[in-house]
């Protein structure tokens, strides 16, 4: 088992941390009053003072920090012991997560500075990205209770789990790609209708698929 470097660590660390720095930096700018919600529209309808912004920023970061904790720590906590024999995989999970994190945290930031938050760009094509890039871990994924497309049917079962798994990956790199293209070809309330019946089907298909494979070797 390979252990991540110091150097790696730091990175990580660095990461986590850049909403802060970012916030930091952009915090004498803001004026007293910002915006802290926003409608479907991507207006602001709900404001505060400018200190909330920190709150938000620290939140997002601690719940970084732990996903990393949890995922990369997973082949010591995992009751079913299989999360030991791939803690490479898991350690890039959850460094893509926390790019991810770090990310989103960076687009609420931006959103507040300028006032106004789309969800349509950036937030479908980074959600698009993360689909597409685990899609391509998950068939490597071992039964845990932690990572993955955790089924009832799929935990009880290895051969359900593999099997649910490999049509995971199939179907999620295709469809993060899908909505990437999507954030891109529609606006507003029409780009969030397409989203969700994408992630509908992205989440519906395997679940039935693990439930029938339970069903028909039962």
């Amino acid at each position: 088992m390979k252990k991540t470097s110091l150097l790696g660590r730091l990175i990580i660390l660095f990461i986590i941390c850049i909403p802060l720095v970012y916030t930091a930096y952009l915090y004498p700018s803001l004026p007293e009053t910002i915006p802290l919600h926003f409608n479907i529209e991507g207006k602001p309808d709900g404001f505060g003072n400018k200190s909330k912004i920190w709150w938000v920023t620290l939140l997002l970061t601690l719940v970084s920090g732990f996903v990393y904790l949890i995922i990369t720590n997973l082949p010591k906590i995992d009751p079913k012991k299989t999360a030991r024999q791939s803690p490479e995989l898991f350690h890039k999970i959850a460094t893509i997560l926390v790019i991810f994190l770090s990310a989103i945290n960076l687009v609420i930031l931006f959103a507040t500075q300028k006032g106004a938050f789309s969800f349509g760009k950036p937030i479908l094509p980074l959600l698009g990205l993360l689909f597409a890039v685990l899609g391509n871990y998950m068939h490597s994924i071992k039964p845990n209770y932690f990572v993955g497309f955790r089924t009832p049917w799929a935990l009880e079962n290895a051969d359900n789990w593999r099997k649910t798994h490999q049509l995971v990956g199939k179907i999620w790199v295709p469809g993060g790609i899908l909505l990437m293209l999507a954030s891109f070809l529609f606006e507003g309330k029409t780009a969030i209708i397409v989203f969700y019946a994408i992630m509908t089907i992205l989440v519906l298909v395997p679940l039935l698929y693990s439930y029938r494979y339970y069903k028909n070797h039962s």
